[in-house]
């Protein structure tokens, strides 16, 4: 390694320490997202962790964007997501919202135990279906949902 009078080659490598620590924190903070279509339900394949930065936020944007295209049933596969915290909850709380209030639903496919223990512990279990078979996930946008009429 060759050393200048002013240190540059000690500022190069402490540049290149930085450049890998923040790579390091990208992984972290990173959420992937793939779509894919099976029948009418568009399935988000997520990777990564939901929490509050940008990415999440694109979770969000993303589902609206669905909605606004009218694709309103949407199965979240999280199978591969690595951690939920309550930032990241609330963006799927605002994403159940936005579909239903087009008249679509969020499914859940795959959570981890983690994510089974946040949402409960949010009292949220109710707003959620969740599945652990996709086949499963997809009949269940079929089902038909009967609801109690108040007697006259």
């Amino acid at each position: 390694m060759r050393l200048t009078d002013d240190g540059a080659a000690a500022s190069s490598t402490a540049e290149t320490a930085d450049t890998v620590q923040k790579r390091k924190e990208a992984l972290l903070l990173n959420l992937y997202i793939n779509e894919r279509r099976i029948e009418d339900v568009t399935v988000l394949d997520l990777k990564g962790r939901i929490r509050l930065t940008d990415r999440t936020r694109g979770l969000h944007k993303s589902i609206r964007s669905l909605v606004e295209k009218g694709k309103t049933r949407i199965l979240l596969n999280l199978s591969q997501v690595t951690h939920i915290d309550a930032s990241g909850l609330d963006e799927l709380v605002a994403s159940c919202v936005t579909a239903g209030n087009q008249g679509g639903e969020i499914k859940l496919l795959h959570p981890t135990e983690q994510m089974r223990e946040v949402i409960k512990t949010a009292n949220l279990s109710a707003l959620f279906d969740i599945y652990n078979n996709e086949h499963d996930a997809i009949a269940g946008f079929n089902r038909k949902v009967l609801r109690a009429v108040k007697p006259l």
